[in-house]
């Protein structure tokens, strides 16, 4: 199976979502690539299946998980290490606890710029 170099990002004004990149090399378009989906769905996809769309995370044996991602060019199922899941999503739970993400958002700015840009 090949390594492939992807990057897992979390940003706080973005309370509810996380990132994966996958750099030009390792996309069929040969293009960089960056997927969005919920913290919640990798949080749960580590102890047991999850998501019906286009991201879907799932354990796989004892120390994987495999998150598929759908597209109209195809799939590209992406095998990690659990625990290193496990680290980043502790990490975000530091930065914005489970269940207060809404208390990091900045609705009044994100209103502001629905405004300006609908004028």
């Amino acid at each position: 199976m090949a390594s492939i170099p992807a990057t897992l990002r979390y940003d706080v004004r973005d309370p509810f979502a996380v990132r994966m990149s996958f750099p030009a090399p390792a996309t069929l378009e040969g293009v960089d690539v960056c997927w969005t989906f919920a913290r919640e769905l990798l949080s749960t996809g580590v102890a047991e299946s999850a998501g019906t769309g286009d991201v879907r995370v799932r354990p796989y044996g004892y120390d994987r998980t495999v998150l598929e991602f759908h597209a109209v060019e195809g799939t590209a199922i992406v095998h990690v290490r659990t625990g290193e899941l496990q680290r980043f999503l502790t990490d975000t739970a530091e930065l914005v606890p489970a269940g207060s993400e809404a208390l990091h958002l900045d609705m009044d700015g994100d209103l502001a710029e629905l405004m300006r840009d609908a004028h």
